[in-house]
């Protein structure tokens, strides 16, 4: 069924102001039948053009309403609205408390003001806003729920208890409700309420020991050990398998020097199954600093004690692994502990990561695949594991698996993803499409890899040298590789491409400046630099010279294929 919006909006319209009128004829107020036809129709525009966004109209509007009906809370309250738009908090706070005063059974100018008032962070205020509101609505738990929240803002503790009660009589008892009174009294320091409060919940639910159970820790807190122990042995005698009554058993010991009594309990706790993981590991924490302080060997055969029995998830893996590491153990016996937590939670991407992390140093690249393909059907969002195997691959020399792996890596990308390896993915590409011939998808490659880190020096070098061996965009590569240089100003392979690049533009001089530092910094000095210093070398008139560079060149490697014709030459050739 189709709404006509302007339809409902005129109900609404007219329904404000049958209760408005209702509102001026309690109070005494008349306007001529005129004048109240001509208001309704300059009211009813103004909210037209109110909603259509023309704000300016709508406000020219509702003043000229108000000066027909100077007491039409309607206006004030369309107004302050129109304030609040505009950001003036003074004129929309003395509208709204004008139609308030105008109209003080509106419980929806009432509502209004008193969120005006709690956004403005006046409390005081909100609350007699929120007083007269309940008033008119005294079942409404909201507005109690606000009142009690307003209360809490002034400390106001008695009132907090008032809104409480208030809350019981519309809504009935509850626990949140118990908790809160609990938590208030605490606030006021009132020892006799709390536990009467208390008692009164244990009564309520006799069959539920998590009662009883907070009753004695309250007593323990409170300097009543004693009576807390008797409650708790009674407790843990019906239901003796009671998690919540171990633990504060636990404290019960703690807290009267039972000390093997409560290392016994934790470790008790500890291995068993339905003891949830969560509270496991918090014992355990406890345990490793106590333990550590006169026995770390002991800490080892607790965890072995604990992972006897089947693990849930790879938490407690995780944890013994990350102590391992704090004590400096082998990286092997650390890696068996993270293959133990996959076995059991496959899915677990922090285990299989640092896994990853120890294995990639060992140059294992056929593990680093094994271990990091499983991730990603785990983990399909997860980019670093398409990222770990993609490296591998190419590692192996096996651009097409790298590839095939890093276009399903960068599939994954969001606004989310790590700079570091989305850079590093588009890199790695840019370089394979170059390999394949594909300048035109490498320099997309590049230009995507800069994007999410501009100074990538990686991308920076690669994409400005290729540029220059095509002869293009030489200026732009120019200023590419100057930041690699800028970056690593020792770096032998920047400074070669930065040569390059100038001798490309017919700088010899410069040229010949930086291939001379590149060689300087490159103890190894391949046939591709050796090659370049003599073309450069050659150009700047100094052809004994680069005749001796390409001879050297050669020596190491076949050059650009066009080596051994400058050789036999002696002179630079282009094809």
């Amino acid at each position: 069924m189709k709404i006509n919006k302007l339809y409902i909006r005129i109900l609404t319209v007219m329904t404000l102001l049958s209760a408005t009128a209702l509102e001026a004829e309690a109070d005494g107020r008349k306007l001529s039948y005129n004048d109240n036809r001509r208001f309704d129709y300059f009211f009813l525009e103004a909210v037209n053009q109110q909603a259509a966004g023309n704000m300016s109209a709508a406000f020219d509007l509702f003043t000229h309403a108000l000066e027909i009906k100077p007491d039409a809370p309607e206006v004030y309250f369309n107004l302050a609205g129109y304030y609040v738009t505009l950001r003036n908090d003074s004129l929309s706070k003395a509208n709204f408390e004008k139609a308030a005063e105008l109209a003080p059974k509106n419980t929806t100018y009432i509502e209004h003001l008193g969120q005006f008032y709690i956004n403005a962070k006046d409390y005081k205020n909100a609350i007699k806003a929120y007083e007269k509101l309940y008033v008119l609505q005294h079942d409404n738990p909201n507005v109690i729920t606000i009142l009690l929240q307003l209360y809490g803002t002034q400390n106001d503790y008695s009132r907090m208890i008032d809104m409480l009660d208030r809350l019981e009589t519309v809504q009935g008892s509850s626990d949140r409700i118990s908790m809160t009174k609990l938590q208030v009294y605490e606030q006021q320091g009132k020892k006799k309420e709390q536990e009467d409060l208390l008692k009164g919940m244990v009564a309520k639910y006799p069959n539920d020991p998590s009662y009883v159970v907070m009753f004695c820790n309250w007593l323990m807190n409170n300097g009543r050990t004693k009576e807390a122990g008797k409650r708790l042995q009674q407790v843990l005698k019906e239901n003796p398998t009671d998690v919540g009554a171990r633990l504060t058993m636990l404290d019960f010991y703690s807290a009267t020097g039972k000390k093997e009594k409560e290392k016994d309990l934790a470790e008790q706790l500890m291995t068993e199954k339905d003891v949830p993981s969560k509270t496991k590991l918090a014992l355990l924490r406890q345990t490793i600093i106590d333990y550590d302080k006169t026995d770390s060997t002991a800490v080892e055969r607790l965890f072995d004690k604990i992972l006897a029995t089947p693990q849930k998830d790879g938490d407690m893996y995780m944890m013994k692994a990350a102590y391992m590491a704090l004590h400096k153990q082998p990286t092997e016996a650390i890696d068996t502990v993270y293959q133990q937590a996959l076995k059991v939670e496959p899915d677990n991407s922090r285990a299989r990561l640092l896994l990853l992390q120890d294995i990639w140093p060992t140059k294992n690249y056929d593990r680093v695949i094994e271990v990091a393909h499983p991730g990603q059907e785990y983990n399909p969002d997860d980019m670093a594991f398409y990222y770990f195997e993609g490296l591998a691959h190419y590692m192996k020399k096996d651009n097409d698996k790298t590839l095939e792996t890093f276009k399903k890596a960068v599939e994954q990308i969001n606004k989310d993803s790590d700079p570091d390896i989305v850079t590093d993915l588009y890199s790695v590409m840019g370089d394979i499409y170059h390999a394949k011939g594909q300048d035109s998808l490498a320099f997309q490659s590049y230009e995507k890899s800069l994007q999410w880190k501009p100074d990538n020096v990686g991308a920076l070098n690669n994409y400005a040298y290729y540029l220059s061996e095509r002869n293009e965009d030489l200026e732009k590569a120019e200023q590419m590789s100057r930041k690699t240089i800028d970056a690593e100003p020792k770096n032998s392979t920047f400074l070669d491409t930065y040569a390059w690049i100038l001798f490309q533009q017919g700088k010899y001089a410069d040229a010949k400046t930086y291939i001379d530092q590149a060689i300087e910094n490159d103890s190894t000095l391949g046939d591709v630099v050796l090659e370049h210093a003599g073309d450069i070398y050659y150009m700047s008139g100094e052809k004994e010279k680069a005749l001796d560079f390409w001879t050297k060149a050669a020596e190491k490697g076949e050059g650009s294929g066009l080596l051994s014709k400058k050789i036999k030459l002696k002179r630079i050739v282009t094809k």
